[in-house]
């Protein structure tokens, strides 16, 4: 890949969405919660100054009680440490867990309760998963916490992810993403949020991150999406747990394969977690699928990881889907990674995860009773 295509990459971001590449970074790639939570926990444990932490998903298991522990702990000891956790994607969370935070000094927050008078935004959830240390190490990607996340994904029980580990500048883009979630919770800023030193430069990586803010049409991810495939021209590797993207991406799929890229796509198999969202994926990748785009299904546990890679050279990573909801519906971020090292690391898992998945074939014919389902889910196609 030449330096003149590595350009192209970092220009069509930069020009869809207006958000410039930081230079001075590091990042680290994390497998499973066997390596995430103990470098997360490590973090927090280190914390002297502050925490913010937000998250979609907090459910319950060892690791729930382990993080609960550690946040209070540090609330205790005088840092300053702020969680917010989706009304919805919370749910599951012992209430216990949140007292024991509260009654050490952490700000606890439920974004958008479901039970409430603005019951229109019900159905815009911070789908983010956020936590900033010290306000210059950050922490983003897939891993939701809950027992599910634990071990290595070498079980149906141990669900395979991947989480990202982030020093210097960019980390500042992080946490206006968890600010704007902060805001959405009733809190006004103040100096203390908008007065903290840039982060040293700690590495030579540049990022550019994408606040993938709900409104009305599409984020910045979506964008970022469209115009990174557009300029592919060698291959797009593309890994999400959830597959249902707007017509416009498919299009741009089937024109990148006309044009002789490789287009392969990663999705969870038999363990997938909601079977809707497997029924709605068939709809989306079968005709891509005739058209020459490759699409394989991960078999031995839930596939959660999320990740657009391009050329060899461009990563876009975070807690975005390959969907509907993630573009149109909910609070999401997203870090474009222009970055060679990092996106041969995430091939390479790309490619090791394929070994433990299934092709999907031209031919495949699916069930009547799945082709009903299909046809009776088309009004709900938006949620998915």
């Amino acid at each position: 890949m030449s330096l003149e295509a590595s350009t192209n990459l970092r220009a069509a971001i930069e020009s869809s969405i207006g958000e410039p590449f930081i230079a001075g970074n590091s990042i680290k790639s994390m497998r499973n919660g066997v390596e995430i939570f103990p470098e997360m926990l490590r973090a927090i444990e280190a914390a002297t100054r502050s925490i913010d932490f937000v998250t979609f998903v907090y459910w319950t298991g060892g690791i729930a009680r382990a993080f609960a522990h550690a946040l209070a702990e540090r609330a205790r000891d005088g840092v300053k440490v702020r969680v917010i956790l989706d009304g919805f994607g919370s749910r599951p969370m012992d209430d216990g867990l949140i007292d024991s935070m509260t009654s050490a000094g952490v700000q606890v927050e439920r974004f958008r309760p479901v039970i409430r008078l603005k019951f229109w935004e019900n159905d815009h959830r911070t789908h983010r998963k956020i936590l900033i240390v010290d306000e210059s190490i950050g922490f983003t990607g897939g891993v939701g916490i809950a027992e599910e996340w634990e071990g290595d994904a070498r079980e149906p029980s141990e669900w395979r992810d991947t989480h990202f580990r982030i020093e210097g500048p960019a980390v500042l883009g992080l946490r206006a993403a968890f600010l704007t979630d902060w805001r959405d919770c009733g809190h006004v800023l103040d100096a203390a949020d908008v007065t903290i030193p840039i982060p040293e430069p700690v590495g030579d990586v540049e990022l550019a991150v994408l606040d993938g803010s709900a409104q009305i049409g599409f984020n910045n991810v979506e964008r970022a999406y469209e115009a990174l495939i557009a300029v592919a021209a060698d291959r797009i590797l593309i890994q999400t747990p959830y597959f249902n993207p707007v017509d416009g991406l498919s299009d741009l799929l089937v024109a990148a394969v006309n044009r002789g890229v490789e287009v392969a796509i990663l999705i969870p198999g038999p363990y997938v977690d909601k079977r809707v969202s497997l029924i709605l994926a068939e709809d989306a990748f079968l005709p891509l699928i005739e058209a020459g785009v490759q699409v394989w299904v991960y078999q031995p546990t839930m596939m959660h990881a999320k990740a657009l890679l391009i050329d060899g050279q461009m990563s876009l990573v975070g807690s975005v889907n390959f969907n509907r909801r993630s573009v149109e519906k909910d609070e999401e971020v997203a870090v474009a990674v222009a970055d060679a090292t990092l996106t041969q690391i995430l091939e390479a898992d790309f490619r090791e995860d394929v070994k433990q998945s299934k092709p999907v074939e031209a031919n495949t014919r699916r069930p009547l009773r799945r082709k009903i389902a299909s046809f009776l889910l088309r009004p709900l196609n938006r949620e998915f």
